[in-house]
Formats: C-alpha cells, sequence, structure tokens
C-alpha cells in the first residue's frame, strides 16, 4: 500500500474540491444572500487541509496498485462528503447539525437525492446552487471512475461486459490514456448537461433553475430548488424534458462516447444493456399509464405524462417527482420503487444494481430451468454475441447476495434505532440504490429521523454508490496485509 501516493491524489483533490466554493460564493454575492462567509470559512480549512495533506508527499511517484485503487475510491466521496459539509453548517439560514451537514452533502456527492431540508422555496440562492453542484460534481465524478478506473479494478459494472467500452477500460493497470478518457467524457457530460438547461430555459424555467435542474438531471440526483420539485413548474413541456435527458443519463456514456466519436446512434441499440434498459421504461411505462388511467387517478393525457415522467425518474434513481406517487392508488407506489432496485445502465450516473447485473441474473436462472430439464447440456450465458465467462457469474451472484445480506442488515440496524418497519425498509432501499425519495415516512424528506439512523443511511449511499464491493474490501483484514 503506497499511503504517500494516496495521500498526494487525496491533498490534490482537496484542493481542487475547495476552487468550486467559488461558484456558489460568486452566486451569493450576486443575490447579496449573506453567504460569503460560510463559503469563504469552508474554501479556507479544505484548501488549507489539502495543502497540509499534499505537501510532505508532493514528490512521491510511486505507481498505483490495485489496493491503492480501492482505497482511493471509496476515500474519494468520504472525504469530499465530509468537506462538502460544511458550508451546510457555516450557513446562517440552515442551522444543520454536523450529521444532517454531511447526510446533505453525501446524499448530493452520491446523486442520492435525499435531503433534511425544507423549506427549499425560502433558501438563499447560493445554498441552492450549492446542493445542485454537489450533484453535478458527484455525477462527473461517478462516471470518470466508473468508466475508466472500477473496471481495472475488477469490481465495476462495466467489467461485466466490454465488448462497447472504450480503449482505456480494457487495460489492466491505470495508464496515461485513462486522462484521455476522462476529458471526453467531462466534455459529453457539459455538452448533455447545457443542451439540458437550454432545453429548460426555452421551456420556461428562469436561468437559475434551468441551470440547477440540469445539473441534477443529467446527474442523475434529484435535488431541487423547491419543494415540490419537477411539480411546481406544472409543465408538461419541462416534464417531458427532463424525462428524455434523465433516459439519456442512465445509458452508459461509454455508448455516448462511441456514438459522438463516430457520429452514429447505431451503438445504442446494438448494445444489450441498453436495449434491455430502453424495453424496461417501456414496459414499466405501459403498466404505470394503465394503472393510473384505470383506476381513475389521472385523465389519459395526465396518466401518459406523469406515469412515464415517474416511471423513468424512479428507475433511473433521479428522485424527482411532479406529484406524491407514494400515495398512488393500489401496487403503484411499490411496483415503482422496485425498478429502482434495477436502476440505469453500468456506467451511467444512475444507481441501482444496474441493468446488466439484472440482465445476467435472468439469463442465469433460465439456464438453471434449463439444466433441470437436460442436466448434461452445455449452455452458455450470452450478452448478445459475447459468451459471459463464469467467474463474471459467480461475480454477479456474489454482488447479489453482499447487497441482499447489506439490505438487511441495515435494516434491522434502523429499526434497531427505532423507526417503524416500513419507513427502515424503504429508507435503506432508496439509499442504497441512489435514489432518494422512498415511502412511508421518508417520502419527502428525511429531516424528522434520528440521528443514527442518519449515519446507516450515509453508509447505505456510500455502499451503493461504490458497488458495494469497493467499500466493503476495506473491512477486510485480507485486504490490509503486506
Amino acid at each position: 500500500m503506497h499511503f504517500s501516493i494516496i495521500f498526494r491524489i487525496l491533498g490534490i483533490l482537496l484542493m481542487l474540491f475547495s476552487l468550486t466554493l467559488f461558484p456558489p460564493m460568486l452566486v451569493s454575492f450576486i443575490y447579496d444572500d449573506h453567504n460569503v462567509g460560510a463559503f469563504l470559512i469552508a474554501f479556507l480549512i479544505t484548501f488549507i487541509s489539502g495543502l497540509l495533506v499534499w505537501f510532505p508527499v508532493y514528490r512521491s511517484r510511486h505507481d498505483l496498485r490495485t489496493r491503492d485503487g480501492f482505497l482511493i475510491t471509496a476515500l474519494f466521496w468520504i472525504v469530499l462528503g465530509l468537506f462538502g459539509s460544511l458550508p451546510f453548517m457555516f450557513s446562517n439560514e440552515l442551522h444543520l447539525s454536523f450529521t444532517n451537514a454531511l447526510f446533505e452533502s453525501l446524499s448530493g456527492l452520491t446523486t442520492t437525492g435525499a435531503t433534511v431540508i425544507t423549506g427549499l422555496d425560502d433558501l438563499p440562492k447560493s445554498i441552492l446552487y450549492y446542493r445542485q453542484q454537489l450533484q453535478w460534481l458527484g455525477g462527473i465524478g461517478i462516471i470518470v471512475i466508473a468508466v475508466a478506473i472500477l473496471p481495472m479494478l475488477g469490481i465495476g459494472g462495466m467489467q461485466l461486459y466490454r465488448a462497447e467500452a472504450p480503449g482505456p477500460v480494457k487495460d489492466r493497470k491505470l495508464t496515461p490514456r485513462i486522462t484521455e478518457t476522462a476529458k471526453y467524457l467531462f466534455f459529453i457530460y457539459v455538452t448533455l448537461t447545457t443542451m439540458c438547461g437550454v432545453a429548460y430555459w426555452v421551456a420556461g424555467m428562469n436561468a437559475f433553475d434551468a441551470i440547477c435542474h440540469a445539473f441534477s438531471t443529467i446527474a442523475i440526483g434529484g435535488f431541487s430548488t423547491h419543494d415540490a420539485s419537477i411539480g411546481f413548474f406544472q409543465s408538461e413541456k419541462i416534464m417531458w424534458i427532463c424525462t428524455v435527458f434523465m433516459v439519456i443519463s442512465g445509458i452508459n456514456f461509454a455508448l455516448h462516447f462511441f456514438s459522438w466519436r463516430e457520429k452514429k446512434l447505431s451503438h445504442f441499440f446494438q448494445d444489450p444493456e441498453c436495449r434491455f434498459y430502453l424495453t424496461a421504461i417501456l414496459f414499466g411505462s405501459i403498466l404505470t399509464v394503465s394503472l393510473l388511467y384505470y383506476f381513475g387517478t389521472f385523465d389519459f393525457r395526465g396518466s401518459l405524462s406523469h406515469g412515464v415522467f415517474q416511471l423513468v425518474s424512479i428507475l433511473t434513481t433521479t428522485g424527482f417527482a411532479t406529484t406524491n406517487f407514494s400515495i398512488w392508488p393500489n401496487v403503484l407506489p411499490f411496483m415503482l420503487f422496485y425498478f429502482a432496485f434495477m436502476g440505469g445502465c453500468a456506467g451511467s450516473t444512475a444507481g441501482g444494481m444496474k441493468v446488466i447485473r439484472i440482465l445476467l441474473l435472468i439469463k442465469q436462472g433460465s439456464r438453471e430451468i434449463k439444466r433441470l430439464i437436460h442436466p448434461s447440456a452445455v449452455i452458455p450465458i450470452k450478452i448478445g454475441n459475447t459468451s459471459i465467462p463464469s467467474r463474471v457469474v459467480d461475480a454477479v451472484w456474489g454482488f447479489f447476495a453482499v447487497y441482499i445480506a447489506a439490505y438487511f442488515i441495515m435494516f434491522l440496524a434502523l429499526v434497531g434505532t427505532g423507526l417503524d418497519v416500513l419507513t427502515a425498509f424503504f429508507a435503506v432501499g432508496a439509499c442504497i440504490n441512489n435514489l432518494g425519495p422512498g415511502l412511508a415516512e421518508v417520502a419527502a424528506n428525511y429531516g424528522d429521523i434520528n440521528d443514527p439512523a442518519k449515519l446507516i443511511l450515509c453508509f447505505a449511499m456510500l455502499l451503493g454508490r461504490l458497488e458495494v464491493f469497493t467499500l466493503l474490501v476495506l473491512f477486510s483484514p485480507m485486504f490490509w496485509r503486506r
């Protein structure tokens, strides 16, 4: 373990992160909302801390090893989550405790979208902007790590199916080519954000709301500048624009990379994971719209717009809302919540278990049924025309088993803190899937639950964002042995 290079990278990361506090500081200055001091103090603490961590080891030039990569990847969100909470604690209007500030910061950076803050419409513009910026920064961090780094550690979702992955993903160690990959991914991310923001502005949002909601839409975060979320705008145009960009953001960014480079859309329809993702959206939307119309919740037009929007928002784990879907009739709220367990494609900003894993679980289940009928048959599992090695299938089952075990351990822990069973179940599901809004007492916000429960849910957010194994491997004694 090369701690010197780890500290060097973390120091640089903190100093760079401190610079991101200038935009909300500028927003505070423009709107004169008296939060310049809060952001200035947070900047100084973050920058000086990064400098103190970096300076003693700035000459270190070791090659990164796999274990170093695991630790850096996990610390990326843990450290930034801690320092990202500073403006929330220092703001005079919020008066957030450390636990609440940490919860809000981690929720933003992991693009979960769960919040402990109410009265968003009356908050200072700089705080509103900062929340959205946290999600946007977390989103690009997720993309670069998921597409360019995690596969080389052998645990990323992209590791499961790499036929359409860009060149650096096929490498087994960190190389300078990662920088080039990250640059192109950042360009695509910024371009999509710009397109989304302009579309929102043209559809009727003011410039501030358009920028803020573009940040959280492309990041699939779900934070809003209004308590009523997207429903505040009462606009079908905005709903459909949001729906389209949520769908786009839930697709593997490696496919966006190829489509941009080769100037064609065929990669999206040739990729089995993307096809399954789009099919799930189509059938889920049909079912949701049909049930809403059948139970008379809306007329057909309302059922179509609200149903498709909410299905896409939950399935992609964005968490935006136009109405309170938790009070929709019959099985609908539960069905929508279950879609979040699948989430979006690997290499996207979406949470959940990822479409590729669900697809492999379905194919493995189908193979076991066939084996019961033909015990001696050799039946390979294929994704498209690619045969998936048994090791990868075993890894998926391992992930699923650990995911379920972690889910129920945290569920029991939440019940132990005093939460009722339904709230505990949905809170863990919403946080480990990086969805945000749940059902029962956490349908609107998490402000009323106790502090120990919030800390457990912070761990759940990190666990889901880091795809379980990346975080849990740090708790293995073997990981720390030489």
